[in-house]
């Protein structure tokens, strides 16, 4: 398996909160025509632990590729596909060290939030989710609804559903906590997240988040980071 090149760092140090609205989004050609990229963290250049969000043309493809630290991506537009299938928005996709594909995307084009070399040796799970088809289950507070996608020891993930005006308690983040909002605003102490904002924050850091008028959907990851 490859290694990782530790050439670029971006959002490297893990014990920093980090915020990235889209009006910081700063797109990057790929090595691939018709794919670009948003670097939201990296430890690595092409062969990376990264998170970014890839925006591919319609039928547009990228070079076959093993994932040699686990591969986990949330469709936010149009279909992606490989071999395998495809996955419209919506679908959430985890591919384990050591699996394979070939992305090839059709005439709607695509984009994803992908996380890279972020997989734990033991945890092999493959499959697919179409988060559209499946149950919300009641969270913690009236006005949340949650959908858990996947747990593998201390690390969960999930998407969140927020009712306008909902106000959750301040609570710490043991292993750390990372946000894609989805739709809507999503709010804490610290600032306004509109959609498409990704927030990173550390190791056992706090907050009180909230919503307003038009509520809010986030893609929610917790006790992964580095402690």
């Amino acid at each position: 398996m490859s290694t990782i090149d530790t050439t670029i760092e971006i959002n490297a140090d893990f014990a920093q909160r980090v915020v990235i609205t889209p009006d910081d989004y700063q797109w990057e050609a790929s090595p691939m025509p018709g794919v670009d990229r948003m670097k939201l963290d990296r430890i690595g250049d092409e062969i990376a632990r990264a998170t970014s969000l890839v925006r591919y043309d319609p039928n547009s493809q990228f070079s076959p590729h093993e994932h040699s630290g686990g591969e986990e991506i949330f469709v936010l537009e149009g279909v992606f596909g490989d071999e395998h299938g495809a996955y419209p928005a919506g679908t959430y996709i985890r591919n384990p060290i050591g699996t394979k594909h070939q992305p090839v995307i059709g005439s709607e084009g695509a984009t994803i939030f992908v996380k890279l070399h972020q997989f734990h040796q033991q945890d092999h799970s493959q499959f697919a989710i179409n988060t559209k088809t499946q149950a919300w289950y009641p969270g913690l507070v009236d006005g949340l609804s949650v959908m858990p996608l996947h747990q593998f020891e201390g690390e969960h993930i999930a998407l969140v559903q927020w009712a306008p005006n909902t106000q959750f308690q301040p609570h710490r983040h043991w292993g750390g906590e990372e946000i894609l909002v989805l739709k809507g605003t999503f709010y804490d102490e610290h600032g306004v997240y509109p959609t498409g904002s990704w927030l990173r924050s550390p190791h056992l850091s706090q907050h009180t988040p909230y919503t307003k008028d038009d509520g809010a959907l986030i893609y929610v990851k917790t006790g992964h980071l580095p402690q």
